[in-house]
């Protein structure tokens, strides 16, 4: 066994042995989702939607941009955007959520930090529409610009909302980091990036310092799989073009493999509204 893979299984060792998981009354709590694109969803707490909605909970899924820039030099823009939004749907109606619960508000995809301000009002509007006791956002430390701006604008809506309300951080980009993705690649800018957020999560030791949750989502994870499988654009090569990259391209595979663990983790804290 390398190095790596032990550290691996030693990290998911005290994941397990940590007395943070999260009970099964939270299935029965209302919740309300922000995806910064499309796949972000089910990537980050697809296991959570899934037992939430086989409980019988209200979930709405929230998605803040149009998926433009995942292909744009292969596709035409429009015609993305519209495969972009059905494979929500598809997805969306796999992990049990209706599409009269799904929103999109459509802003530019790769863009979302240019319209923080413009955002918070839509964003607010859903979150007296649906009243979730739940909401589930990206994690703030993860590197992507659209993340970190979804985080942004609905922590910036809370603030203005008169409810109090669990907020859960979920990782996605946050896993792109040594040990859980390899730095043995060919490819010297993604292995700088690697490299990069390997040093500001403190080689992956910021998963017991900022998350303090998990949930098993063991009973749900080929479902999990199944939904993720509906983002045909981001899971398969839908032309045989060498530049058509999918999930399964990211880190050589590792970073995906990180999604199919038999936990989700989560930064749990309240939100307090406006009152």
């Amino acid at each position: 066994m390398s190095f790596r893979d032990w550290l691996r299984q030693r990290y998911w060792q005290r994941i397990r042995k940590r007395p943070f998981a999260l009970p099964t009354a939270v299935f029965q709590q209302s919740a309300l989702v922000f995806a910064p694109h499309e796949d972000d969803e089910t990537l980050g707490c697809g296991g959570m939607i899934l037992q939430k909605r086989a409980a019988g909970a209200n979930v709405g899924v929230v998605f803040m941009t149009d998926g433009r820039q995942s292909h744009a030099h292969l596709m035409p823009v429009e015609e993305l955007i519209a495969h972009r939004r059905q494979e929500a749907l598809d997805a969306c109606r796999v992990l049990g959520v209706a599409e009269d619960h799904v929103s999109f508000l459509d802003f530019t995809d790769g863009y979302l930090s240019e319209a923080v301000e413009t955002a918070v009002s839509p964003v607010l509007d859903l979150l007296q529409q649906y009243q979730p006791a739940e909401v589930f956002i990206p994690y703030i430390k993860e590197p992507p610009a659209d993340h970190v701006a979804t985080n942004l604008i609905v922590m910036a809506a809370l603030k203005q909302y008169s409810q109090p309300v669990t907020v859960y951080e979920y990782p996605v980009w946050f896993w792109y980091h040594w040990p859980w993705v390899s730095l043995d690649l060919h490819h010297q800018g993604e292995r700088k990036a690697i490299v990069k957020n390997t040093l500001s999560t403190f080689l992956g030791w910021r998963l017991f310092t900022d998350f303090n949750c998990s949930l098993d989502i063991s009973p749900v994870l080929a479902q999990k799989c199944l939904a993720l499988e509906q983002h045909k654009t981001q899971m398969f090569s839908l032309m045989p073009d060498k530049g058509w990259l999918t999930l399964h391209d990211v880190a050589g595979g590792d970073w995906l493999a990180c999604f199919f663990q038999e936990k989700e983790i989560y930064r749990r804290f309240q939100s307090l509204g406006s009152s």
